[in-house]
């Protein structure tokens, strides 16, 4: 049931992820709700770095990453609940398969790792990491340390290239 929601939802988000932009004008909060928004999504790409970009341009970075960070950790829950409700699913996929591999030699660095970096295969490690019952205690802190890496780069580099920008516009 978990991974029939989590699949639903991500295809609804991504069907109507031009209509969230809107909440950037929220301020923080809206940064906050669009990042949860854009990491509910499983293996659907929603640039959530350019929200942690452009917010960095206007807020102040660092609770732009703070805040950025903490939203896309809550929606990484999606993924790990898929895990949860799925773990058949687990087996088949050969990459996951090739993640899971990664998390039984390195653990939760894997996780870590992919949470700090973009790339698409964070969703996959979250699907694992439901499904083979990593306690979410130790999962939400370590994906949010990774998030918080990642999106405090791109909001100061949104915050140091505003300048930048400003001599195009």
């Amino acid at each position: 049931m978990f991974l029939v929601v989590a699949v639903v939802l991500s295809i609804l988000i991504f069907i109507f992820r031009g209509e969230f932009v809107r909440l950037e004008g929220y301020g923080l909060f809206g940064l906050f709700i669009l990042s949860i928004i854009g990491n509910a999504t499983i293996v659907l790409p929603v640039p959530v770095v350019l929200t942690a970009f452009l917010g960095g341009a206007i807020f102040n970075p660092f609770l732009v990453a703070v805040v950025v960070s903490l939203g896309a950790t809550i929606g990484e829950l999606t993924g790990y609940m898929a895990g949860v409700g799925g773990g058949a699913f687990v087996e088949k996929d050969v990459r996951i398969q090739k993640v899971k591999k990664w998390m039984d030699k390195y653990g939760l660095w894997t996780i870590f790792f992919l949470a700090a970096v973009p790339n698409p295969l964070f969703d996959l490690a979250g699907i694992i990491a439901g499904a083979t019952k990593i306690s979410i205690y130790k999962y939400l802190p370590i994906v949010w340390a990774g998030k918080l890496i990642k999106f405090g780069i791109f909001s100061y580099l949104g915050a140091n290239s505003a300048g930048f920008i400003d001599k195009f516009v």
